[in-house]
C-alpha cells in the first residue's frame, strides 16, 4: 500500500515537471511540435504506465492532449505538492516544539469566541490538515490524468474496429469448437445409454421369440427396459434442448433440471421478465453444466443458483459445497466459457480445494448484432 502511494506521489511530482516542459515547448517551439510532439507522448506513456499503472496503447496524440495534460499536470501538481510541503512544515514545526518544550500561547478570535492553544497544536492540527487536503489533490490529480489518458492515448477507430474483430473471430471459432464439443457429449449419451438399452431390448424380445415358455418373463423384462429407453431418451432430448424453455421459459426449465438432480438444488430467481432468447438459452446451459459438474465431479452436498438483473446485465452463479478444485480449462466449463464469450459475456470460475466452486455468467441483457 505505501509503495503504491509513494508511487502516485512521484508520479504527480514527475507530472508537475513534465507539464511545465511540455507547455513551454508549446509556448517557445510551436514550430517545431512534430519532432518533439512525439517523444514527449512517449514519456508521458512511460510515466503513466510505470507510476499511475495505466496502460496506453500505442498511437498517435498530438499537442492538444500535451496542453491539457500539461495544465492539469502543472496546476494541480503544483497545488497538492505545494500543500504536502506546507503540511509537511507544519509537522515538523510542532515535532521540534515538542523535543525542545518551547510552548508559545496563540490566542485565536472567532466570531463570538476566544481561543487559546499553544503552536504544537496549531502545527498538528494545521499540518494534517494540509497533508488531508494535499493526498485529495494528488487523487484528483491521478484521476485527472488518467482520463485523460483514456480519451487521447486510447485505441483510435480503425484499433477498436480490428479488436472487435479479433474477437468475433475468436468467439466465432469457439462456438464452432463448442458445437463440435456438443455433438460428441450427445454422440456418447446414445452409444452410452439409448443404443445399449435398446440392444438389450432387442435382445430379450428375441429370446422371447426363441424360447416360448420363458416368453412371459422376456416380455416383462423387455417391459422394463423399454422403460429405462424412453427415461434415457427423455434425458437425452432434455440435454439438448428442453422445451419446458421455450413453452414455460427459464424457470421452469431450471426448475426440471433441479428436479432431475440427485443433489439438492436451491433456485433464487430474480429476474422480473424473460431475457432474449440467446441470453436465456445461454443462462440455461451454464447452470445446467454447472449443477451436472457439482454433482458428477465435485461431490456436493447442496447447490444454490441465483440469478438477478440489473439495468444492462443478467447473472447467474452457481455455488456448490464440494470438494472445489474444478478446472475452467476442462471440456465442460471451457465449452460454457466460449458459449458465453460469443454474447459479450464474462464468465468467471472460482474456488479452491476443500472450498466448493462458484461459477459466474453475467451476460447483456440485450444479445450483440455481430
Amino acid at each position: 500500500m505505501l509503495g503504491v502511494v509513494a508511487r502516485r506521489l512521484a508520479g504527480v511530482v514527475a507530472g508537475t515537471v513534465t507539464g511545465a516542459a511540455e507547455l513551454l515547448l508549446l509556448v517557445l517551439a510551436w514550430p517545431l511540435r512534430k519532432r518533439w510532439t512525439a517523444p514527449m507522448v512517449a514519456l508521458e506513456r512511460a510515466r503513466l504506465r510505470v507510476l499511475f499503472a495505466q496502460d496506453s496503447d500505442p498511437g498517435p496524440a498530438g499537442p492538444g492532449y500535451l496542453a491539457l495534460r500539461g495544465l492539469a499536470g502543472l496546476l494541480g501538481g503544483y497545488l497538492a505538492t505545494s500543500l504536502l510541503f506546507l503540511g509537511l512544515l507544519f509537522l515538523a514545526g510542532a515535532g521540534w516544539a515538542a523535543l525542545t518544550g518551547q510552548v508559545i500561547p496563540v490566542s485565536l478570535h472567532f466570531p463570538g469566541i476566544r481561543l487559546i492553544t499553544e503552536t504544537r497544536i496549531v502545527g498538528l492540527v494545521s499540518g494534517l490538515f494540509l497533508i488531508g487536503v494535499g493526498g485529495f489533490c494528488c487523487l484528483g490529480v491521478v484521476a485527472v490524468e488518467r482520463r485523460l489518458a483514456a480519451r487521447f492515448l486510447g485505441p483510435g477507430t480503425s484499433e477498436r474496429m480490428r479488436r472487435r474483430i479479433a474477437e468475433l473471430t475468436t468467439s466465432r471459432s469457439g462456438i464452432v469448437r463448442a458445437v463440435d464439443d456438443e455433438r460428441r457429449r450427445i454422440e456418447r449419451d446414445l452409444h452410452d445409454g439409448v443404443q445399449q438399452h435398446g440392444v438389450a431390448l432387442a435382445m430379450l424380445l428375441g429370446r422371447a421369440r426363441h424360447d416360448p415358455g420363458a416368453a412371459a418373463d422376456l416380455v416383462g423384462q423387455a417391459y422394463t427396459e423399454s422403460r429405462r429407453l424412453l427415461d434415457e431418451l427423455r434425458s437425452v432430448a432434455w440435454r439438448v434442448y428442453p422445451t419446458a424453455l421455450d413453452e414455460l421459459g427459464l424457470r421452469s426449465a431450471l426448475a426440471g433440471v433441479a428436479e432431475w438432480s440427485s443433489v439438492p438444488v436451491t433456485i433464487r430467481y430474480g429476474l422480473a421478465g424473460r431475457p432474449v432468447p440467446e441470453v436465456e438459452t445461454a443462462l440455461y446451459f451454464v447452470t445446467r453444466e454447472a449443477i451436472t459438474n457439482a454433482v458428477k465431479h465435485a461431490q456436493a452436498h447442496d447447490i444454490l443458483v441465483v440469478l438477478t438483473e440489473d439495468e444492462r446485465t443478467v447473472s447467474v452463479v452457481i455455488s456448490d459445497d464440494g470438494r472445489g478444485g474444478a478446472d475452467p480449462a476442462g471440456a465442460g466449463l471451457s465449452g460454457l466459457a466460449r458459449r458465453v464469450l460469443a454474447l459479450d459475456g464474462v464468465f468467471e470460475v472460482t474456488g479452491s480445494e476443500g472450498g466448493g466452486t462458484r461459477v459466474r455468467a453475467t451476460l447483456p441483457r440485450q444479445a450483440p448484432c455481430g
